[in-house]
C-alpha cells in the first residue's frame, strides 16, 4: 500500500468537521488544509501534518494514517482552544466518514499537545489521531 488514500482522507475529514452544526458555531467554518493568508482568523482548524505507514497483509491493502489536527487560537487563555479541540474529538470518535476510495477501518484518538507560541498570545493544540484504511 502507498500513499494513494491520503488526499480522500483529507476530503473525508475536511467534509466531515465541516458538517458539524456545533463545531462550525464555535469556529465559523474556519477549517483550513494551509495557514490562512495575510490575516487568519483568531481561532481556526488546521488539518495538517501526518504520516502513513503500511499495514497490507495477506487480506489486502491497508494503511495507517497518523494525522495531525491543530487548533490555532489568539484567544486569552486555553479554554476557547480546548473547546474546540474536545469538540473536534466528539466530531472523530468512530466516525462514518464517506471516502471517494477505500474504507475507514476506524480512527482513533492518540495524543494531544496544548502549547502557547512563545513572544505570541497564540495558543495551539494538536490533536493526533490514527486512521486504518483499507483499499476496495
Amino acid at each position: 500500500m502507498s500513499y494513494t488514500l491520503a488526499p480522500a482522507l483529507q476530503t473525508a475529514l475536511f467534509a466531515h468537521l465541516g458538517a458539524d452544526s456545533a463545531l462550525s458555531d464555535l469556529l465559523g467554518g474556519a477549517i483550513y488544509d494551509a495557514i490562512p493568508p495575510a490575516q487568519p482568523p483568531a481561532t481556526y482548524v488546521l488539518i495538517g501534518m501526518e504520516e502513513a505507514f503500511d499495514r497490507s497483509d495477506q487480506t489486502g491493502h491497508g494503511v495507517e494514517h497518523r494525522l495531525t489536527i491543530s487548533v490555532v487560537s489568539n484567544a486569552a487563555g486555553f479554554l476557547a482552544a480546548k473547546t474546540i479541540a474536545a469538540r473536534i474529538c466528539e466530531v472523530l470518535d468512530a466516525p462514518a466518514l464517506a471516502l471517494s476510495r477505500g474504507r475507514l477501518v476506524g480512527m482513533w484518538f492518540d495524543r494531544a499537545q496544548a502549547r502557547k507560541i512563545e513572544g505570541d498570545q497564540t495558543r495551539r493544540i494538536d490533536l493526533r489521531f490514527r486512521a486504518r484504511l483499507e483499499d476496495d
